[in-house]
């Protein structure tokens, strides 16, 4: 019904960027919010920052002010914009999208490695 399809991730250095992408297609139209999550030992996934249709973000507490989240509503896209890396940013990033309905959907993750 919904696909995301993640892209960007790879293997930086400690202090490095990278940017990831999220394209949506689908039944978008069901969709009011967007964000990134990534697994943490002892939960399932962590909620790294998220986006509304009309681009109110919310940020977790050990990403805050090193990423940015976007989103291009006309095309589609949800951008996470990662800078000042640390190791223990490393992980599989998500893509989640949700419905009114309470509904989620995952993207297959893409896989972010900071190391020296």
């Amino acid at each position: 019904q919904v696909q995301l399809v993640e892209s960007g991730g790879g293997l930086v250095q400690p202090g490095g960027s990278l940017r990831l992408s999220c394209a949506a297609s689908g039944s978008i139209f069901s969709i009011y919010l967007m964000g990134w999550y990534r697994p943490v030992p002892g939960k399932q996934r962590e909620l790294v920052a998220t986006i509304t249709r009309g681009g109110t973000t919310n940020y977790a507490d050990s990403v805050k002010g090193r990423f940015t989240i976007s989103r291009d509503n006309g095309d589609n896209m949800v951008y996470l914009q990662m800078r000042s890396l640390k190791l223990e940013d490393t992980a599989v990033y998500y893509c989640n999208g949700r419905s009114g309905g309470t509904d989620d959907y995952w993207g297959q993750g893409t896989q972010v490695t900071v190391s020296s």
